[in-house]
């Protein structure tokens, strides 16, 4: 009774408190907030994909300072270096010896803020950070803590200055995110808010890195049965041979997406998952890693829109 207590009070700390003290930086943005606690939930990495001004930043930044955890950030600009984010061998004139300087990647929540305006060899530095949760350097590998999350942030690849993600890393990352644009009425409340002090200065954590670890531990508990199994890697197979697409879902990607339906299960208190939840988590998951034929993109096509087919012709399971 008391560990079935103790799983409740969790729970309810992840779906109310940590959703609304993020909310009181990200406004009017709940389906978003909630996507970002899946990911963190699911130990996914989170890019944050918008036009400048919408708040990607402050998001990330409100997911940080809501866990009572270590959180470092990276400003990502064309001469950064591979060593600025994991760190250097330096040489040690006592010892004798090169000691490894770790980089600020050795954090629980690493902020990668515009992303794609780092080189193409600045962020292949992310990789064996992202999905093996470790540093390798001068034949020595250090490991990243328990709590590891990268948040990342980039404009869209058509803006002067930026480069474009490569397949490799953008299949790492669990979810991508779109804030968008807010309402006329989210506005002013955001407005009003602002008058004296931005929000984000004074919140405070509400969840400790020990009760992320242990709710991690109570989604992989959410029950996902066979029939459900299958319908995910139907979904997974039908984007891989679809016509349109030249790339489509990795086994890694199937992967996420049947522990982001775990993490939304929890997260609306449900020890199931449900097809709907799996067709809810399909896209933030899914999408990304779709790559269209040059054909296809030049006739107007969209992941999402081939996502939505894709959705509507794999029969749910009753």
């Amino acid at each position: 009774m008391r560990r079935f207590a103790h799983s409740e009070s969790l729970k309810l700390v992840i779906t109310t408190s940590l959703i609304s003290n993020i909310e009181k930086v990200v406004v009017g943005k709940r389906a978003v907030v909630e996507l970002a606690v899946v990911s963190l939930l699911c130990r996914g990495h989170i890019l944050l994909e918008d036009v400048p001004g919408t708040g990607k930043t402050m998001l990330a930044r409100a997911l940080a300072r809501s866990v009572a955890a270590d959180m470092k950030r990276i400003q990502c600009t064309p001469d950064l270096l591979p060593s600025d984010i994991t760190g250097v061998a330096i040489y040690n004139q006592k010892s004798t010896e090169f000691e490894f300087r770790p980089g600020p990647v050795f954090t629980n929540l690493l902020l990668a803020d515009e992303i794609n305006r780092a080189t193409p060899r600045a962020q292949s530095a992310l990789l064996e950070c992202m999905e093996e949760f470790r540093v390798s350097s001068d034949g020595t590998t250090h490991e990243l803590p328990k709590l590891f999350m990268v948040l990342a942030t980039q404009n869209p690849i058509d803006m002067a200055g930026t480069h474009p993600l490569p397949e490799a890393q953008l299949d790492r990352f669990f979810v991508r995110l779109s804030i968008g644009y807010p309402t006329v009425d989210e506005e002013v409340s955001i407005l009003a808010a602002q008058v004296k002090a931005h929000p984000i200065d004074g919140l405070q954590p509400v969840i400790s890195e020990s009760a992320v670890l242990a709710s991690r531990e109570q989604v992989k508990e959410i029950h996902v049965a066979p029939d459900v199994v299958k319908y995910i890697v139907r979904i997974s197979d039908a984007t891989r041979r679809h016509p349109e697409l030249r790339l489509g879902a990795s086994p890694r990607g199937t992967l996420a997406l049947a522990r982001g339906s775990r993490g939304l299960a929890y997260l609306r208190g449900r020890d199931f998952v449900s097809p709907d939840l799996v067709k809810t988590m399909a896209g933030p998951i899914f999408e990304h890693r779709l790559i269209l034929k040059p054909k296809a993109a030049a006739m107007g096509r969209s992941a999402h829109t081939i996502l939505k087919e894709v959705l509507d012709q794999v029969t749910p399971p009753v």
